[in-house]
């Protein structure tokens, strides 16, 4: 859902933006819900979200996003571990925009909105007034405020809140759970999410709860209509996103029965030793207080909404009691 800054992005925004602020659109401009499909890399797992402003009468084809950010601010890797990072909204070229997905070939969707010249204005000069220097930046957060719910409440507050929607999709399903379908069950990286994760991750979401991941908001839309019925999106078509797959020798179960034997054959030599292997302790232990004190001070004094204690934290020093077992009952 992040999208990387890069110097010459800023400078194509400002370029674009600044020659484009007094302008009226046209009633033939159009707007555009913009989908962008997963990447490979973590940051991108999730998809991207993007508001496209075309109008041929006016040459105006710029693309908004809510997802910029910068590695080079200062303190950026505590600000972000806080919860404190801040983002901006990004406008470029559509050209440019959607070059870096056909590059890494990453499937962009695009549903044109069913707006009046009016919503259509509305929403255009909003963004306008959010990309001036003193609006564009805002505390990201992944739930509750980032670059697809950003978008969606643009669209609501002009259509006056009457969107209503048949897409029920992960209603009533946990974070959790919902988070699962884009890392991929058994990844490594949904291991590390899941002990990251409290129980307020257990919640079942509600209604427009889910629409934070740009996948449940296309679908959102695409099954949108007005309280007259008018259908919200008047072309366009939409995908499913990939879901990542793991090989069985490199899913965290087999790592975790790997583990699990490791520490049962040095509990059987030790045994038949007599002495005690004293740095597997040591090899588990400072791991996992290192983990619990991060999760404590993500709890404690970080802004993320979804981190906490939960009982997934004793997975390890289970497996690692039940391995040394033969050890400690003989």
């Amino acid at each position: 859902m992040l999208h990387k800054i890069r110097t010459y992005y800023l400078l194509l925004c400002m370029m674009v933006c600044i020659g484009s602020q007094a302008q009226t659109l046209s009633d033939e401009a159009r707007i555009s819900l913009v989908t962008c499909t997963p990447g490979s890399e973590l940051y991108a797992r999730y998809g991207h979200t993007a508001l496209r402003v075309l109008d041929p009468v006016n040459k105006i084809d710029i693309s908004f996003n809510y997802g910029i950010f910068d590695f080079n601010v200062d303190h950026f890797y505590w600000k972000f571990v806080k919860g404190e990072t801040w983002y901006e909204l990004g406008a470029s070229s559509t050209r440019w925009f959607m070059y870096e997905y056909e590059q890494e070939e990453r499937p962009v969707y695009e549903q044109v909105l069913n707006l009046t010249p009016e919503q259509r204005q509305s929403i255009w000069k909003a963004l306008l007034i959010n990309f001036e220097p003193e609006n564009r930046q805002y505390l990201y957060n992944f739930v509750f405020d980032n670059c697809a719910t950003r978008p969606y409440v643009l669209i609501k507050k002009a259509l006056g809140d009457s969107i209503i929607s048949d897409y029920r999709g992960y209603t009533g399903v946990s974070y959790r759970s919902f988070l699962r379908h884009y890392t991929g069950k058994w990844t490594w990286e949904n291991a590390g999410i899941n002990l990251l994760f409290g129980p307020k991750a257990d919640q079942p979401m509600e209604t427009e709860q889910r629409l934070f991941l740009p996948e449940e908001l296309m679908r959102y839309m695409q099954q949108a209509h007005l309280a007259d019925g008018t259908p919200l999106v008047s072309e366009g078509t939409i995908g499913s996103f990939a879901t990542p797959t793991t090989a069985w020798y490199a899913s965290w179960p087999f790592g975790l029965v790997l583990f699990f034997l490791f520490v049962c054959a040095m509990s059987v030599h030790d045994r038949r030793s007599g002495k005690w292997s004293w740095w597997i302790e040591a090899v588990v232990a400072i791991p996992y207080i290192f983990l619990l004190l991060v999760v404590f001070f993500l709890t404690f004094f970080s802004c993320h909404p979804l981190v906490g204690f939960g009982w997934r934290l004793l997975i390890i020093p289970i497996t690692h009691l039940c391995a040394r077992i033969i050890y400690i009952v003989r």
